[in-house]
């Protein structure tokens, strides 16, 4: 009882930090204190952790060169402060799984949660670093040459970084929780799956819409004032939709994997 108190402490304090840094608006600090109570009441300390890791370096990227990115973020529906949406998307399939541990102690649910937090991690990874890439991206569908920003936009530096996010994640999922080698194997390969399934949701379902003032193809509802044209993909599937589609695919195709292999 007495760790659960201070575990419970680390989330309000990381939870208020969070809000206090800009990282997180209001709405996203209760989304993560929730999440963050929910993943402790499973897998402990050791989920926190894993947990932590990808709050604070996600964060970190997002903030990293912030005015360099000014410009491409005005493709993008919302900025770097995460509210609720953005939270859940990312880590509130993760909190459920932690709760079925809780439930049934069985191993399986220690490879879904890494993988879903790897293929977050990854997918983070990639959009944040992979705007700074001094060449061009290009769509994942077309491999046309594309603006920066775009979604299902793909570069050698984005893969890179996407890459080791996941590898990350796995590699520390591994040593928290002992796993084996080819467990880690699986929780990398599938982490970095989720973020290739992002990226081709977002060049194929995901809503882009126009600015009839500027012109600008953007994520935005409203643009310069005014309400923006839907000219591609369905209106229900923001990037907050589409992140958690992709990693709840990624788990999927995980879980058959482990079922046949394991």
């Amino acid at each position: 009882m007495s760790n659960l108190l201070i575990l419970t402490f680390i989330i309000i304090v990381t939870a208020f930090l969070g809000y206090q840094l800009r990282f997180l608006s209001i709405s996203g600090s209760i989304a993560a204190f929730s999440v963050g109570i929910l993943t402790v009441l499973g897998l402990g300390i050791k989920g926190l952790i894993l947990l932590g890791v990808f709050f604070a370096t996600s964060s970190f990227w997002s903030k990293y060169k912030r005015m360099y990115k000014s410009k491409i973020e005005e493709r993008h529906e919302k900025g770097s402060q995460r509210d609720w949406q953005q939270v859940m998307a990312n880590g509130g399939a993760a909190s459920i799984i932690s709760i079925c541990y809780l439930i049934d102690h069985n191993n399986i649910w220690i490879y879904a949660f890494s993988i879903l937090i790897a293929s977050s991690n990854s997918d983070t990874w990639a959009s944040e670093v992979g705007t700074l890439s001094r060449s061009q991206p290009i769509s994942i569908v077309t491999f046309s040459r594309v603006a920066k920003g775009t979604s299902g936009a793909v570069s050698i530096l984005g893969t890179i970084t996407a890459v080791l996010g996941s590898l990350l994640i796995a590699g520390i999922s591994s040593y928290l929780f002992g796993l084996s080698i080819y467990i880690t194997g699986l929780i990398f390969l599938f982490g970095f799956l989720g973020n290739v399934i992002d990226s081709i949701l977002g060049a194929t379902l995901q809503a882009v819409y126009r600015c009839e003032t500027c012109h600008l193809e953007t994520e935005k509802t409203i643009h310069c004032g005014k309400r923006t044209t839907l000219i591609h993909g369905f209106s229900f599937l923001n990037n907050d939709v589409v992140n958690f589609c992709s990693s709840l695919l990624a788990l999927l195709i995980g879980l058959s994997v482990y079922n046949v292999l394991i």
